[in-house]
């Protein structure tokens, strides 16, 4: 079971009533907490939760409309997330706790600040490398318009200019990071079809392959659903139209894909994963035609061409600027 859930159960006694607990890990804490609702806008962790806890969990941006008697926030990496999600969930508890818990590593006291600001806070527990906060919300917020929250700002490349709507949490929120910028540089010449953003995040390639390509039917993937909403935010400020899938992996793209594209992860919260990048290595055949094509963008120290060349064909490198490269490879016939 994940460390903070063990927290969590340690001062079990505290979770009465209807509960929810937002950005909850994929264990078994539903099961202790039979009248707790899962909040998650993780798609992977949200459907092996449901697969356990049917009905019991949603996948959104914004929590349903209820209202509950405590809510629990697992601290996710982003400060300006976790100001969102403070709020929303403040708003939700008319009277009640707001517990927070989260790595000490990765900022729980930082957030805790943060839960200051709603109300008298004390820390209820510190173990398993973690700490459980609890605030008595004495000064509730109103909703809090997601929307409101997001940034906007312009990109520019290769002639073409995409006006970028980018939500709280989402990778380089409000602003073009150099591994993207440089990416953006190497998609001419794409073979016909399907095109396939992966890791979409605020929909910046996605969108780019639309305008430059607008013919071609394009789809954005990402785990997140804050990045999910950011791309249909970006793709409609754009007057574009596009396909956007919630999905944990290459496993949830479309197949007989003409090009995959991707600016792919290899951070998660405070912890390096690479996990996801090697799955959509070994498994990009699976989902391209006979010559289709992967382009990726990498740090350069990330030992990727053996992996590509391995499951797919001779790795070649577009462009290298910053720390970065990009990466082509052509599925073999």
């Amino acid at each position: 079971m994940d460390p903070r859930s063990q927290v969590l159960l340690r001062n079990i006694e505290l979770f009465t009533g209807k509960l929810v607990l937002a950005g909850l890990p994929a264990d078994q804490l539903l099961d202790q907490l039979p009248d707790g609702q899962g909040w998650s806008w993780h798609a992977g962790e949200y459907a092996e939760l449901t697969q356990r806890f049917a009905e019991r969990c949603v996948y959104s941006t914004q929590l349903p409309s209820v209202e509950y008697s405590a809510a629990v926030l697992f601290l996710p990496k982003s400060r300006e997330l976790t100001e969102y999600l403070l709020q929303e969930l403040a708003a939700k508890i008319p009277s009640g706790s707001l517990f927070l818990v989260g790595e000490k590593r990765a900022g729980a006291e930082r957030a805790a600040k943060q839960l200051a600001t709603l109300g008298r806070t004390r820390k209820i527990d510190s173990a398993r490398h973690c700490q459980l906060w609890q605030c008595d919300v004495t000064s509730k917020p109103q909703v809090p318009d997601l929307d409101a929250a997001r940034k906007v700002f312009v990109v520019e490349s290769e002639g073409q200019a995409l006006e970028v709507h980018s939500l709280p949490g989402v990778f380089s929120h409000g602003r073009l990071d150099l591994g993207t910028q440089l990416l953006l540089e190497c998609l001419e010449d794409l073979p016909a079809g399907h095109y396939l953003d992966f890791g979409c995040g605020a929909g910046v390639v996605g969108s780019f392959l639309k305008k430059r390509y607008p013919n071609a039917e394009v789809s954005l993937l990402d785990v997140d659903a804050f990045a999910v909403r950011s791309s249909q935010l970006t793709l409609a400020a754009n007057q574009l139209t596009a396909l956007t899938i919630a999905g944990d992996g290459i496993h949830a793209a479309p197949k007989q894909l003409a090009a995959i594209i991707s600016n792919p992860p290899f951070h998660q919260g405070v912890h390096t994963q690479y996990e996801t990048t090697e799955t959509l290595l070994r498994e990009a055949a699976e989902h391209l035609q006979p010559g289709g094509e992967l382009r990726i963008v990498a740090n350069s120290f990330l030992k990727y061409p053996p992996l590509i060349e391995q499951h797919l064909g001779p790795c070649t490198v577009l462009a290298e600027r910053n720390g970065f490269k990009v990466y082509r490879a052509v599925r073999r016939e």
